[in-house]
């Protein structure tokens, strides 16, 4: 109960707003298809019009394209007359983006994210935008009968000082909290201890992942969890045979972005739904474009999120309506470098592990660098036995047309300490 006390407190002075955006997300959690196309047409003639009198940059895109929001109505079908927004634009024209020189809001926070891009963006995110977000975490939450107040263990980043530590323990401690710093035997030992009073974990899946590989090899079993949630990573299917057995679940699947707020969280029949009430996601050439509903500080209209996305007509079982997002297939721009100037995009590693997966049965943690042009550094979870380099040679043949040579390399952990996974890094 004081758990609960203080986070009501908390959050009430934090985030005014929060409460109602929550409400109104638990209000159509079950919506009709026409009544959530209605809802987005609604708020995002209600952004277009606040953007065309409060953001330079927008008013110049609107009035180079024709459009005048404040006289016609404008809805989603009619995204496409507009065009796409790269972060590289977020960063060169952020001043005239933000309308906080216009509108006068109430609160505002400030947010950086470097994200996967390396590139650093700097933004501030009004109250009711980032209501909304931490609302929508606690809906998914609730798919799963969790209540953010809950005793929750926390994999987010445990290279820190000491002094760091400590300030991040304290404020751990009033938000219910714990986290692990380390993969000492010690460390593990007392994070595991304190899980079998948790109600949920969250946090970088390929941590959640390690964690869970070790506690199986000590035997350590954890049955009380309600839910694993894993999130700003990729979450690859052979994560989940090592977190079943330790701590009793799957991972689940929230995905967003710091600029794009949460887009979609999975349900328990293993669907991720599109938050539709807050964002439009299209999906052009594969590339996922979304536009933030709910942001009025710092407005991303089509934004190109860097994702390769498959969306799914087929209905769930829980009832939801809101669309489904079958699968995060990689991120765009990275190329693999060839010999005779060929390259190849990153992508392909995803399809050549795939295949390897479903068509032999070989399920493999991997990671790829390249150091040489024309050559491959691949990193894998596993003893390279003779008929697997086979398998491997016979895969990346069919993609690479002998133009890459593949080194492979047998390694206990895949991840790098201290940085988020990533399948494919070049340092050329």
């Amino acid at each position: 109960m004081l758990n609960k006390i203080i986070y009501k407190l908390g959050s009430l002075k934090r985030n005014p707003s929060m409460n109602t955006c929550y409400k109104e997300l638990k209000n159509t959690e079950f919506a009709s298809r026409k009544e959530l196309d209605k809802l987005q047409n609604k708020r995002l003639q209600e952004l277009m019009v606040f953007c065309y009198q409060n953001s330079p940059y927008y008013r110049k895109v609107f009035t180079s394209n024709n459009i005048n929001p404040t006289l016609n109505e404008f809805k989603v079908n009619d995204l496409a007359l507009l065009p796409l927004l790269s972060k590289r634009t977020l960063i060169e024209e952020n001043k005239e983006i933000h309308s906080i020189n216009s509108f006068k809001f109430k609160k505002l926070f400030f947010s950086e994210t470097s994200g996967s891009t390396g590139e650093a963006l700097t933004f501030y995110k009004d109250e009711v935008w980032d209501s909304y977000n931490r609302a929508s975490i606690n809906r998914g939450l609730s798919w799963f009968n969790v209540s953010p107040w809950e005793r929750s263990g926390y994999f987010w980043g445990f290279n820190f000082s000491s002094f760091q530590q400590f300030k991040i323990k304290l404020f751990d401690v009033l938000v219910n909290r714990f986290r692990i710093f380390s993969y000492s035997d010690k460390e593990l030992a007392t994070f595991l201890k304190k899980c079998r009073n948790a109600k949920y974990l969250e946090g970088y899946s390929s941590m959640i992942y390690e964690v869970a590989k070790l506690a199986n090899k000590n035997g350590t079993k954890v049955e009380n969890l309600a839910l694993i949630k894993g999130t700003s990573e990729k979450i690859y299917s052979y994560y989940h045979k090592e977190t079943i057995k330790a701590f009793g679940c799957k991972i689940v699947s929230e995905y967003g972005a710091a600029e794009s707020g949460i887009i979609a969280f999975e349900c328990p029949e293993g669907r991720m739904h599109l938050n539709e009430e807050t964002s439009v996601v299209e999906v052009i050439d594969g590339r996922a474009i979304v536009t933030n509903l709910v942001a009025r500080s710092f407005p991303t209209i089509r934004y190109e999120l860097g994702d390769f996305i498959k969306l799914s007509q087929e209905k769930c079982p829980c009832g939801r309506e809101h669309k489904v997002l079958e699968e995060v297939t990689g991120r765009v721009g990275a190329n693999i470098l060839g010999q005779n100037n060929t390259f190849y995009p990153s992508l392909t590693l995803y399809y050549v592990f795939k295949n390897l997966a479903l068509q032999h049965g070989v399920e493999l943690a991997y990671r790829c660098e390249q150091k040489v042009l024309g050559q491959l550094d691949v990193y894998i979870e596993h003893e390279i036995t003779v008929s697997l380099k086979e398998l491997l040679e016979q895969e990346f043949l069919k993609y690479f047309n002998g133009n890459i040579i593949c080194n492979y390399y047998s390694t206990q952990s895949v991840r790098v300490k201290g940085k988020k996974l990533k399948d494919f890094i070049s340092y050329i």
